[in-house]
């Protein structure tokens, strides 16, 4: 199966459909730039935003816009990233996580019957999206939609962590590995998770 690429529209929509009967907004964008549109219009000045770690993300242009500070939010990620020490790093990372208004991340799987899956070696992305953030945007290429749990880990163990690896080993200078898991499959807080789902293929 080719996890790279972008389902037909009925797909796509029958996707959406359950999303939202499992109580995730959704909204469905044409391109990346509509995406980063989309976050500007949802993140409210004064809001204190968290990330996880997304190639998603930074293929929109959000991460760069974060770190540019031009923007009026309030960046928690960049007081993690100015503090030296990893042990009190990862407190912050801790805190970060309930203390924020939007924790934005991407998933690397979308269910067509409507479920959300994601892992990460350390559990620091997957960790706000159950419960400890308040509000959550995650955004995925519509490439990430396949037709039920069993195909979203099969994407994850013979796609995603081929790719995950190959990022670690240039960024950390070593590979990644499945620490943590998470599925939402339904989510009962009316409008704490909007996925911003975009018609192009993004991330992996």
């Amino acid at each position: 199966m080719d996890y790279s690429k972008v389902p037909d529209i009925k797909t796509i929509e029958k996707t959406i459909g359950a999303l939202k009967n499992n109580g995730i907004d959704v909204v469905l964008v044409d391109t990346k730039e509509q995406a980063l549109t989309e976050i500007l219009k949802d993140i409210p000045d004064g809001s204190k935003v968290m990330n996880g770690s997304s190639t998603t993300l930074i293929q929109i242009g959000f991460s760069d816009l974060l770190k540019s500070g031009n923007h009026k939010w309030k960046n928690l990620h960049e007081d993690i990233l100015k503090e030296p020490d990893y042990a009190k790093q990862s407190d912050l990372r801790r805190k970060a996580l309930t203390e924020a208004d939007y924790f934005l991340s991407s998933v690397n799987a979308i269910t067509q019957d409507g479920k959300l899956v994601a892992v990460d070696a350390s559990g620091s992305r997957v960790g706000a999206l159950p419960f400890a953030a308040k509000k959550v945007l995650i955004v995925a290429g519509a490439n990430k939609i396949v037709p039920n749990i069993e195909g979203a880990f099969d994407r994850i163990k013979n796609y995603v962590i081929n790719l995950e690896n190959e990022r670690a080993m240039k960024v950390y200078g070593m590979k990644s590995g499945f620490g943590k898991w998470v599925i939402i499959e339904r989510e009962s807080v009316p409008n704490r998770i909007k996925l911003i789902l975009v018609k192009e293929a993004l991330g992996f």
